[in-house]
């Protein structure tokens, strides 16, 4: 059975350097014991800030700056694309009208990179 995500849970992306933080915005009522998060918390800005600098060459600023650099990779800072929601949410359980995020779950940003939960924020909560 995998964990409810909440609040404060940490985060981190595949060509991220840093890793980052969530904050729930999508649900306000449901604890455990700080806000649980669905699949729709995926906005960067919002929800997350960027993981430091990003290594991808799908991403076009460190594309131009490693050709630039004559190939050698040249990491740029981040700004994730994510437009999907996180998946697989929970199957069985709902918040609001959106499943429940478990630590399973990911989120795939434009450029090639897969946000991962490295840590739930609590223990305590499973979803199916």
């Amino acid at each position: 059975m995998a964990i409810c995500v909440c609040a404060g849970a940490g985060l981190m992306c595949s060509f991220g350097t840093a890793p980052s933080t969530l904050m729930v915005t999508s649900n306000t009522k449901v604890l455990t014991p700080a806000p649980a998060a669905t699949i729709m918390d995926k906005n960067p800005m919002v929800n997350f800030p960027p993981f430091g600098m990003c290594t991808s060459l799908m991403n076009p600023t460190v594309a131009s700056a490693t050709a630039a650099a004559l190939g050698v990779l040249t990491p740029m800072p981040c700004i994730p694309n994510t437009v999907a929601p996180w998946a697989p949410g929970s199957a069985k359980v709902i918040i609001g009208s959106y499943p429940a995020l478990s630590n399973t779950s990911q989120l795939m940003c434009v450029y090639g990179g897969i946000v991962m939960i490295t840590s739930p924020g609590q223990t305590k909560v499973f979803v199916p």
